[in-house]
Order: C-alpha cells, then sequence, then structure tokens
C-alpha cells in the first residue's frame, strides 16, 4: 500500500487531487489518502445543494460549499475532521462493499479505545450506536475510491446549523441525505488519545495501517505530488470544485415554495429552478402593488438562485413599486 498526507486545507483542492491520482496514477498495490479541511460543507452528486444547506448561515460563516464525483448524503467538515480515501482496482473489491474497505480502520479504532466502532447500514460507521462517519464511493475507468469522514472533534452545533435547511416547502428529484444522530469519536478513545488533534491522529493511523512504529519506516511508500501533476490538479479544481455550475447548476430541477407575513401583507413565492437558475417564478400574497409584480418576476427569471445574484438582480429595482413597505434585503432573505 502507498500514501498521500495532503498538505491543503481547501476541501475543493483535496477532491481534485483525489480525482487526478485516481485517474492518472497506476499503482500496484492500493493508494491511500488523508485530508482534513477548513469549514466545508461536500453534497452527493445527485442531491439538489440548496436543498440540503443552509444557505444564510453557510455564506454567513464562510462555509465552503462543494459537490464530489460520488453519491450518498451531505457531510459537514471542519478541522476537527479526518477524511481517509482508499484507491483500488475496481475488479479488486465490490462496489458498495463499504465493510471491506472500512475494515482496516475500525481495526485501528479498536486498539486506540474505542472498541464500539462498527460499521452499520449502508456506509456508516458508528460507535455506541451514533455515527461519526460516512462513506461515499465511486468508481470509473477501472478504478474505485472510497472515501470517509471521521470526526474527531468537530463543531457539532455548526453541523445542526449548517445543514439544518428551513421548513420552507422544496420538492426536488434530488437525493436528500438522511439525518442521524452524530458523535465525535475522541471521548470514546483511551485516554492517551482523549487531546490528540486530527495531524496527530493521521499519524497514528498510518502507523497501525501500515504496523510500523514510525513514519520514517515507510518513507518509501509515500506519494509525492509533483509541480507537474499539481497543474492538472488546479485545471481539475476549477473545472468542478470551484465551479458554480458543477456545484449548484448540476442539481436536479426544484420547486421552492417562500412565503412570510410582513407588516405591510404576506408574500407567497413560488419558484421553478433549474441548472441553479430560476426558470419562472410567480408572487402571490395580500402585499400592495402600485405595478404589476409580474415585471419584477420577469426581471428575476435566469438569475442564479443564490443570495448574491438575486442582491445584485435587485440593485436597480425601485422595490417599493411592487412590495410597499418591504425591504430589497427582506425580499432576498424570502427568496435565499
Amino acid at each position: 500500500m502507498y500514501y498521500v498526507s495532503m498538505k491543503s486545507h481547501n476541501i475543493g483542492e483535496n477532491l481534485a487531487t483525489e480525482q487526478y491520482l485516481m485517474n492518472n496514477k497506476k499503482f500496484d498495490e492500493p493508494l491511500l489518502l488523508f485530508y482534513y479541511e477548513e469549514p466545508c460543507i461536500i453534497v452527493g452528486r445527485n442531491q439538489n445543494t440548496q436543498e440540503e444547506i443552509n444557505q444564510k448561515y453557510v455564506q454567513e460563516h464562510n462555509i465552503r460549499v462543494t459537490r464530489r464525483l460520488s453519491g450518498g448524503g451531505a457531510v459537514y467538515q471542519d478541522l476537527g475532521n479526518l477524511c481517509f480515501s482508499f484507491v483500488v482496482d475496481s475488479n479488486s473489491e465490490e462496489f458498495g462493499d463499504f465493510k471491506s474497505f472500512t475494515k482496516p480502520i475500525v481495526d485501528a479504532l479498536h486498539k486506540m479505545g474505542a472498541t464500539t466502532a462498527e460499521v452499520s447500514g449502508r456506509n456508516d460507521i458508528l460507535v455506541d450506536g451514533k455515527k461519526f462517519s460516512g462513506n461515499a464511493m465511486y468508481t470509473r475507468n477501472g478504478k474505485t475510491f472510497s472515501h470517509g469522514t471521521l470526526m474527531l472533534n468537530v463543531d457539532l452545533d455548526v453541523v445542526t446549523h449548517a445543514l439544518n435547511v428551513p421548513e420552507d416547502k422544496i420538492a426536488s428529484k434530488g437525493i436528500k441525505s438522511v439525518r442521524s444522530r452524530v458523535t465525535n469519536l475522541r471521548p470514546y478513545l483511551d485516554k492517551e488519545y482523549q487531546d490528540i488533534d486530527v495531524p496527530t491522529f493521521r499519524d497514528i493511523l498510518l502507523k497501525e495501517l501500515f504496523n510500523v512504529d514510525d513514519l520514517a519506516d515507510i518513507k518509501d511508500r509515500e506519494v509525492k505530488v509533483t509541480d507537474d501533476d499539481q497543474k492538472e490538479i488546479d485545471k481539475l479544481y476549477e473545472q468542478y470544485y470551484n465551479n458554480w455550475d458543477w456545484v449548484y447548476g448540476k442539481s436536479p430541477e426544484f420547486t421552492v415554495k417562500k412565503r412570510q407575513h410582513f407588516d405591510y401583507g404576506t408574500i407567497d413565492a413560488r419558484l421553478n429552478v433549474d441548472d441553479g437558475k430560476i426558470n419562472n417564478i410567480k408572487f402571490y400574497g395580500d402585499f400592495f402593488e402600485p405595478e404589476d409584480v409580474s415585471a419584477l418576476a420577469d426581471k428575476l427569471t435566469g438569475v442564479k438562485y443564490d443570495r448574491d445574484d438575486l442582491a445584485s438582480a435587485l440593485a436597480d429595482v425601485n422595490l417599493a413599486k411592487y412590495f410597499v413597505g418591504i425591504s430589497k434585503e427582506q425580499l432576498v432573505d424570502l427568496l435565499a
């Protein structure tokens, strides 16, 4: 087995590296990758991004959002989470057999004191019945990667808010995440591991997985990313993980109903969004409109369904012509 310890804390860059190594490098043994990121949300390949995130909270807290190649549900990560990924020939493991991929990790955690850690359901790892790891899989061109999370010391309060979609009615064909009880792993480890940080956790797992006492003993197993490799990785990053069309525009068509009562009346907005852009919007309610609100709807048609883009589209609009007593900020808050 070979391994890579990624230096970047940008989830997009790390996913691009994973994709590049899988598709462009040949290894005669499996490849193990470890990486950890600054606050981010990663939605599954077939999910509706807007449906999975609390967009206002995400923007206010500078949480990066991206989409991965693999399926499954949305996850929140921060610097208290460690990601692992195994890259193998696709004929060496049955697709969907998460237990085989995660067994070495679970065995290592048992040695660290988390003796109740176990693979459960389709793709989760639990400890004392609570989830601390979700896993997803992707196969292409004869290679498969299975990647997962290990919540060592994640800010669980942020998880609740960032993935806690407001209770507006959203109907889409996207695959929805299943909310389950989550926990951090650190409290379940032996006393000597109670205060470890993520880099230390990573190094302990590396030594356990390679059955060595010193990482110097496996330096010949470490894969280095060259400057030429990095140029290609940067291209993938821009093509996918830092690309609005990939992250939001790939969301399935969906409809949104947004309704709120203001001092000057109620607005009931119905939106249809496709490829991440508004293709139809209608306003209902008992608000006062000096001019026909359909003109405003026409102005918003074709706009990206994103808070900043909605605000820009309304920047030169005299909103009082359509909604008396309701500000642009209030309307953007309602729609977004």
